[in-house]
C-alpha cells in the first residue's frame, strides 16, 4: 500500500505550482480529481513546445505533472457547476487544493469557511504568490516574477552580465513540492486529531526558504550576496574551464581542500590551509588552478578527481544528463508508452526518492479534459439524467 491510498484530493489548480503539488500525492497513491473550467481550462494544457498537442490541449507543461489523475470539467460560475463541487467535497475529498487568486474562491461561495462546513475534517491548501493577506496579498505573479520579487534574480549572474533569472521554473516546482509537504503534514495532524486544516502558501516564502543559508548570513553580518556567476568563495568550489568544456569543482570542506591539492600535485602547503587562510591568495590559486586544468579534458578530470574523492563535475546540457544511465538506475522518470491524444510516448519525471516498497508509481495517464466528469459524478450520486441536465446548462463538459 502506497502512502496515501485511500486520500482523496480535489485538484483546481492550474499552471505549475498548485497542479504539482497535487501531483506529487497522487504518484503516491492519492485518488487526484482535476477539476477545470471548460471554458478556460488550466492553461498548461495549451504550453509546450509541441504546438499540436497545445492545440488539442495536451501540452507538455500540463503531461508533466497530469498523471494518476482523473479530470472532470465544471464551470463554477454557474450554480450546478458550484453545488457539483460541494457535493464531492461532502460526500468524497479529503483535501482540497486551489491556486487562484486570493478570495476567488470564497466570493464563489467556496472559501474555506464554506466547505469546512461541509466537511470539518477537509484539509484546505491555497497558493498563492504572496500569501491571503498583507501588504502584496492582493497582487499575483507568475515564477519569473517571484525569482525577482525574492533577491533570487539580483544574486544569480555576473557584475557584468546584471540579474538574472534561473533557467528553469525553480520557484513553482519548489512550491509545489512544499505544497505536498504542507499537506502530507496536514493529513498526519488530522489523523491525530480529527480536525481539518486551512493551508495557506506564498510563492514568495518559498523562494525565501530557498535562501535560507543567505538570509541568515546577511542578517548576522549585514552583508548580502553579490552577484558572482561561477565565482565561489573557494578556488576549489569554483567553474573552470578545461580543455573542451567547463568543469565544476566543488571541493567545499577541508578534507576534499587537502585532497583537492594533492590529487593536482600542486599547492600542497594550501591544501594544509587553515579556513582563514583559505580565503587568503585567492588570486595566486586561481592562477595555478586554472593552468593545471586547462592541460585536460572535462571529463578526464571529473574521471580523476572523482577516483580520489574530490567532488567534480564537468558541465552538462539537459540531453546529455537525460542519457545518463544513473537515472535510469534510479528510476527517476517514467515513460508512457500510449496517452490518448498524444501522437508519440510521452516522458515525465515521477519523483526525486524511492521507497524500499509500495514507492512513488505512475498507473494512469494524462487525462484530456472531463474525460472523466459523467463517472465521477455518478460516484457521488448523480443520475444519467441529472448529468444530462447539467451538460445542457453547460454546468459541466
Amino acid at each position: 500500500m502506497r502512502p496515501f491510498e485511500g486520500v482523496r484530493i480535489l485538484d483546481c489548480t492550474h499552471v505549475l505550482a498548485g497542479p504539482f503539488t497535487a501531483y506529487q500525492l497522487a504518484v503516491l497513491g492519492a485518488d487526484v480529481i482535476k477539476v477545470e473550467d471548460p471554458n478556460e481550462p488550466d492553461q498548461s494544457r495549451e504550453s509546450g513546445g509541441d504546438r499540436a498537442l497545445n492545440k488539442a490541449r495536451m501540452g507538455t507543461s500540463f503531461l508533466t505533472q497530469g498523471s494518476n489523475k482523473r479530470s472532470i470539467a465544471l464551470d463554477l460560475r454557474i450554480g450546478g457547476g458550484r453545488e457539483a463541487l460541494k457535493r464531492l467535497v461532502r460526500d468524497w475529498a479529503d483535501v482540497f487544493i486551489e491556486n487562484y487568486r486570493p478570495g476567488a474562491f470564497r466570493a464563489l461561495g467556496l472559501g474555506y469557511e464554506d466547505l469546512a462546513r461541509l466537511k470539518p475534517r477537509l484539509i484546505y491548501a491555497s497558493l498563492t504568490a504572496f500569501g491571503q493577506d498583507g501588504p502584496r496579498g492582493n497582487q499575483t505573479a507568475y515564477d519569473h516574477a517571484i525569482q525577482a520579487s525574492s533577491g533570487i534574480t539580483a544574486a544569480t549572474g555576473t557584475p557584468e552580465s546584471g540579474p538574472i533569472k534561473a533557467g528553469a521554473p525553480i520557484i513553482d516546482y519548489a512550491t509545489g513540492t512544499m505544497g505536498a509537504f504542507a499537506v502530507s503534514a496536514a493529513l498526519y495532524q488530522t489523523l491525530r486529531t480529527g480536525k481539518g486544516q486551512y493551508i495557506d502558501m506564498a510563492m514568495l516564502d518559498v523562494a525565501l526558504v530557498l535562501q535560507s543559508s543567505h538570509i541568515t548570513d546577511y542578517c548576522h553580518t549585514g552583508r548580502h550576496h553579490q552577484r558572482a556567476g561561477n565565482r565561489m568563495r573557494f578556488v576549489e568550489s569554483s567553474m573552470h574551464e578545461a580543455a573542451d568544456g567547463l568543469l565544476q569543482l566543488a571541493a567545499s570542506n577541508s578534507r576534499q581542500h587537502r585532497r583537492f591539492y594533492a590529487a593536482i600535485d600542486e599547492l600542497a602547503e594550501a591544501g594544509r590551509a587553515s579556513l582563514d587562510e583559505r580565503h587568503a591568495r585567492y588570486e595566486e590559486k586561481q592562477a595555478i588552478v586554472a593552468g593545471k586544468i586547462r592541460r585536460k579534458s572535462a571529463q578526464e578530470w571529473e574521471d580523476y578527481l572523482q577516483s580520489k574523492h574530490v567532488p567534480a563535475t564537468r558541465v552538462r546540457e539537459l540531453p546529455e544528463t537525460l542519457a545518463d544511465p544513473q537515472l535510469k538506475h534510479r528510476a527517476v522518470l517514467h515513460r508512457h508508452e500510449n496517452v490518448p491524444g498524444v501522437d508519440r510516448p510521452v516522458t515525465v519525471p515521477l519523483a526525486a526518492f524511492k521507497f524500499d516498497h509500495d514507492g512513488p508509481s505512475i498507473e494512469r495517464p494524462p487525462a484530456r479534459l472531463g474525460e472523466h466528469t459523467d463517472e465521477v459524478l455518478a460516484a457521488v450520486g448523480y443520475s444519467a439524467a441529472e448529468i444530462a441536465a447539467l451538460r445542457e446548462a453547460r454546468a459541466v463538459a
